[in-house]
């Protein structure tokens, strides 16, 4: 019914329980998603992720018969200065606590067939705790760190280099973060929505991000926008879709598309339509 390219992130239905959500989706005819572990935004994962959570959603993913494509997590604030007082027992504790996190978000990455765990590029704040630098080191550095841990788990580790809530809130500071992941194996996701909102093209997003060799963009969220905000239906805003997906083929980009709908301009009884229209549009356009 969609392109076998374009997906949906169950953040687009993220006020249903998610075994709600799973059927929603398949019910409208996607296959695949992308699963929101995101605390405050999509608790369809439980930030603790006991053994007993991640048996529980992929359980509840299997018998959806839906595909996942990326889960959509998060450790804590990367660019949190955790390291700085070692010798405390409570920072010591903190970093544990977030190495184990990290292991546990791989493993319900890997338990449910995902290809990648995706990452925040830093605090919701854009400012930094220390300095920019300092912070975008740190950021480069934890992203690199778990880069490595989910090689271990075999899957990959992504991130959304631009988020505009975030320390990475512009290009400008997206692209000196990819800077510094050069080489690390780290592939970005593409908000189409978050770059719009912060005032920039999504052709010089995309152009910047997808020439990197070995860590490119690996994919495209897809939500309408303007500047200063990221929450509207697709239709609604002023995002090129036709432009960005041009400019994407371009770059040879043969990654995955998802719709991540969560607008503000939408009641939760018009959420499966909208989405099913977008995917429609998308999927003529791809």
């Amino acid at each position: 019914m969609f392109h076998d390219r374009l997906g949906c992130s169950s953040i687009s239905f993220r006020h249903l329980p998610l075994a709600d959500a799973l059927r929603t989706m398949a019910g409208l005819g996607f296959e695949e998603i992308d699963l929101g572990a995101l605390p405050g935004v999509c608790d369809h994962v439980p930030y603790g992720l006991t053994d007993a959570d991640i048996d529980e959603v992929a359980a509840s993913v299997a018998e959806s018969g839906l595909r996942v494509r990326s889960v959509n997590g998060d450790i804590g604030d990367l660019n949190a200065v955790l390291e700085d007082a070692l010798d405390s027992a409570h920072d010591a504790g903190a970093l544990t606590e977030r190495a184990a996190h990290l292991d546990r978000l791989l493993t319900l990455t890997r338990t449910v067939g995902a290809r990648a765990l995706v990452l925040p590029c830093g605090a919701l704040s854009p400012e930094p705790v220390r300095t920019l630098d300092d912070d975008l080191d740190l950021v480069a550095a934890q992203l690199a760190a778990a880069g490595r841990r989910a090689a271990a788990f075999g899957v990959e580790l992504w991130t959304e280099s631009l988020h505009y809530y975030r320390l990475c809130g512009t290009l400008d500071r997206a692209l000196a973060l990819a800077d510094r992941l050069e080489g690390t194996g780290v592939r970005h996701v593409v908000d189409l929505s978050h770059v719009v909102a912060s005032g920039s093209p999504p052709e010089d997003a995309i152009a910047a991000l997808a020439g990197r060799a070995g860590n490119g963009i690996s994919h495209v969220h897809l939500r309408d926008a303007v500047p200063g905000n990221i929450n509207l239906s697709i239709g609604n805003g002023a995002v090129d879709f036709a432009g960005a997906l041009a400019a994407l083929r371009e770059t040879g980009f043969d990654g995955h598309f998802s719709l991540e709908l969560e607008a503000h301009d939408l009641t939760h009884d018009e959420r499966p339509a909208a989405a099913a229209k977008a995917a429609s549009f998308i999927t003529d356009l791809i």
